[in-house]
């Protein structure tokens, strides 16, 4: 290991190649998982900043919220389950909005929630006809104070103050009372109007086992609902799964080119040195010695890559403008990919360790001799 690493101090430009493709690979690595997060921070961010332990919705709703109705009844029944400690209503209705200020036709796309329980940063909901903003529509000319006009009917919803990161299915979103809600429902989604008392979901705080506190719920309801988790329900918001999927096929692709960057690199690296790995084999080192060597040089190769791709990932979080591309750089998004861009190195050195178990000494000198 002393050997692998001296080698490195006195020979850098040895690796400096391998150093290079790996930072690139390695920026690619940061720069996919934070286009990934972003997009799945401001699809669901309404649905985590919810103060529940479960999303109650209707039976046949596919965990939609446009699709689900929970009546009066199914509440009381829900409200009745042990283990229940809160529910709150919950509805949402997408539509575009104009900005004060703006053109006539330079609209925003905005998700109306009418809420009971307040979610996180939120107060209590605000008087009717006001909202709170989601604070990305700050980059978008909205000021507190501004009176939105919302979908074909224009109804006005003035912005009382901001809140971050409460984004939903990639807009927007405004915080107001159930009655504002419905209000707004009624005026631009007749065919979709709610009565009283209706909404689309409930939030349920459990005490005890949420998972049991699910079942029970469901039991109550005759199978007229369908409870899921907080997590679960985020997952199922339009495009969160799809977006998930393609950026890890890509991510796992990319650590594949990791690999073989890595294979191919420390397979000319041990060719060149078969004259040294058979002088060493001859005064006594072992082949698992010198394979280790290989694995640690692969490491601080990678750990070096690792450590410029953080640095360019977390330059390029401070410099994006607000509002340009969902770009989120999570602390736990730079530890997991630079340790798994470590892993697909060590992965890339075993490729090497056939041919230095195969070294023989006496022909590795006379071919070097």
């Amino acid at each position: 290991m002393r050997l692998a690493l001296r080698e490195m101090r006195r020979q850098p430009g040895r690796f400096a190649t391998a150093v290079a493709l790996l930072t690139l690979i390695a920026m690619l690595l940061m720069l996919l998982g934070g286009l990934l997060d972003g997009l799945i921070q401001r699809s669901t961010g309404a649905i985590r900043a919810q103060p529940a332990d479960l999303v109650v919705f209707s039976a046949a709703s596919e965990h939609s919220f446009l699709r689900s109705r929970i009546s009066p009844e199914i509440r009381a029944r829900v409200a009745a389950v042990p283990g229940v400690t809160r529910v709150g209503g919950i509805g949402v209705s997408q539509l575009a909005a104009r900005v004060p200020g703006n053109g006539p036709r330079d609209l925003v796309d905005v998700a109306l929630f009418g809420y009971e329980e307040a979610p996180s940063g939120l107060p209590s909901p605000p008087a009717a006809g006001r909202a709170y903003a989601d604070r990305v529509f700050e980059d978008q000319g909205v000021k507190k104070g501004d009176t939105l006009s919302l979908g074909p009917a224009r109804t006005p919803v003035r912005v009382i103050g901001f809140v971050e990161d409460v984004s939903y299915s990639g807009a927007g979103t405004l915080w107001a009372s159930p009655q504002t809600w419905r209000d707004v429902q009624d005026a631009n989604r007749p065919g979709s109007s709610v009565g009283a008392g209706v909404f689309q979901a409930l939030v349920v705080r459990t005490s005890g086992d949420a998972s049991a506190v699910a079942r029970r719920i469901d039991r109550a309801t005759g199978g007229a609902t369908v409870t899921v988790s907080r997590a679960d329900a985020a997952d199922a918001i339009g495009g969160v799964r799809q977006q998930r999927s393609v950026f890890n096929q890509i991510i796992g692709v990319t650590l594949v080119i990791a690999i073989v960057v890595v294979a191919l690199f420390f397979a000319l690296l041990t060719v060149e040195r078969i004259g040294l790995y058979g002088m060493l084999k001859a005064i006594g080192a072992r082949s698992r010695t010198l394979f280790g060597g290989v694995v640690v040089q692969a490491v601080v190769v990678a750990l070096m890559a690792a450590t410029i791709g953080s640095g360019f990932a977390l330059l390029l979080d401070r410099t994006l403008p607000p509002g340009t591309i969902p770009y989120q750089l999570l602390p736990n998004r730079l530890i997991v990919s630079s340790i798994a861009l470590v892993l697909a190195a060590v992965v890339g050195s075993a490729f090497s360790l056939r041919r230095v178990l195969r070294v023989d000494p006496a022909s590795a000198i006379g071919r070097s001799s």
